[in-house]
């Protein structure tokens, strides 16, 4: 058992960071939902992104950890008749998480209301700009327009923003008293603007994809009714709840890695998380602890543990183990930024670079690319990290796994 104030190593807190993300134990040899399950539960929330240079991010995560699945198991979870996850921004950014924790952010769908129609209520809620400011012009210039929305998918069913936009003229950026709807990002149509928010105060949800675009309906027809039928929960006990799953998620970690706004499984007002990890360290679920080379001071989930790992995977950028960026620093001493957004002639490791995670240490990175025409999985780059063991046969053998989970016929180094 760890001491309060006890000193923990950096490789320690490693591996108890992995032990916690689901690293610590070998790949099954037949995966079924109950073992997807698992692992969303264990990570706590699959990031999604519309970048597919290799395949979707939500499905990397649980690829990592368990190796060759269906993810058409993953999208029967998330979209199918009986839904195990839920999709919103209620948690991480845009994500899947499991039903088991809709009445924990309730308050959050609470508190969205209130940011639309009054003053920001504070970081815990990351409602659109383009919603808060949308919504408070389409009051004036088409009043009631959300509750159309609201009654035209209830009486027609399932729908896109799109197909609810049918026929819209789109704000020009150029019209008179433009706001930020109609900027170069968020150039959304009125009824685009209607769905999100209907979305983000939890009147609609989100029960499908098409080529990726969201389709909504209304969250009654969306959740179990089990979910629905849970008692909400007050604003604190919710957060309690969010930090302690946080902090099972993550092992070890800093109040700021725990919630933080930008880097945080569930943001909240950092005076918000202060007070709540307090509230845990008293109860017994939290210890507070000293990690090597971490200056602030980190607090260990009362149900971690430090064992051996020798796991082997690559890492999708938006996995819950490196999508902080300072914490992967400081635990993996591995410097690591997306290059997506980033210019091609100041990429330094290639355009989408996954970790390559081999034992309990971040030993390479790997540019990759799915060629789908050609049925490759195409690798342009590979650069080890200095001291880095030789990893190619484990390499190659990732490589080989990833490409028939894909569907794609063959592997090739550029």
């Amino acid at each position: 058992m760890v001491a309060v104030g006890e000193s923990i190593s950096r490789d320690s807190a490693r591996r108890i960071a992995l032990v916690a993300q689901g690293f610590g134990v070998a790949r099954p040899r037949r995966v079924d939902v109950r073992k997807v399950r698992r692992v969303v539960e264990r990570v706590g929330v699959l990031q999604v992104d519309s970048v597919n240079v290799v395949c979707r991010s939500h499905y990397l995560p649980v690829f990592s950890r368990l190796g060759r699945y269906d993810r058409a198991t993953l999208d029967r979870m998330a979209w199918g008749d009986a839904p195990e996850l839920f999709e919103g921004f209620w948690g991480h950014k845009a994500s899947l998480m499991p039903v088991s924790a809709y009445p924990l952010v309730r308050w959050r769908m609470r508190a969205a209301e209130r940011q639309v129609w009054s003053e920001p209520v504070g970081p815990e809620v990351s409602v659109p700009w383009a919603v808060v400011v949308g919504m408070q012009r389409l009051e004036k210039e088409r009043p009631g327009l959300a509750g159309e929305v609201l009654a035209r998918i209830a009486a027609e069913g399932a729908m896109t923003a799109g197909e609810v936009g049918a026929g819209e003229v789109r704000r020009r950026k150029d019209d008179p008293d433009p706001d930020p709807s109609t900027g170069s990002m968020w150039n959304w149509q009125d009824a685009k603007i209607a769905v999100e928010y209907l979305f983000s105060t939890g009147q609609l949800m989100i029960s499908g994809r098409r080529n990726f675009e969201r389709v909504y309906d209304l969250t009654e027809r969306v959740l179990p009714d089990a979910v629905l039928r849970t008692p909400e929960l007050t604003a604190d006990d919710a957060q309690r709840e969010l930090v302690r799953l946080s902090a099972r998620s993550l092992g070890v970690a800093t109040a700021r890695e725990l919630c933080g706004k930008t880097g945080g499984h569930y943001p909240l007002p950092a005076a918000t998380t202060k007070r709540i990890v307090a509230e845990l360290v008293e109860a017994g679920d939290l210890i507070p602890v000293q990690v090597e080379g971490v200056k602030q001071q980190s607090y260990l989930s009362s149900t971690a543990t430090a064992d051996p790992v020798d796991a082997r995977a690559l890492l999708s950028p938006f996995d819950t183990l490196i999508w902080n960026r300072d914490r992967t620093q400081h635990l993996f001493d591995f410097f690591y930024r997306i290059s997506i957004y980033t210019p091609a002639a100041q990429r330094v490791h290639g355009y989408y670079v996954l970790p390559f995670l081999l034992g309990d240490r971040l030993v390479a990175r790997v540019d990759l690319k799915a060629d789908r025409k050609t049925s490759t999985l195409v690798v342009p780059t590979i650069t080890a990290e200095p001291a880095a063991p030789d990893f190619t046969e484990p390499l190659v053998a990732e490589l080989e796994l990833m490409a028939e989970w894909l569907g794609l016929e063959r592997v090739r180094l550029l």
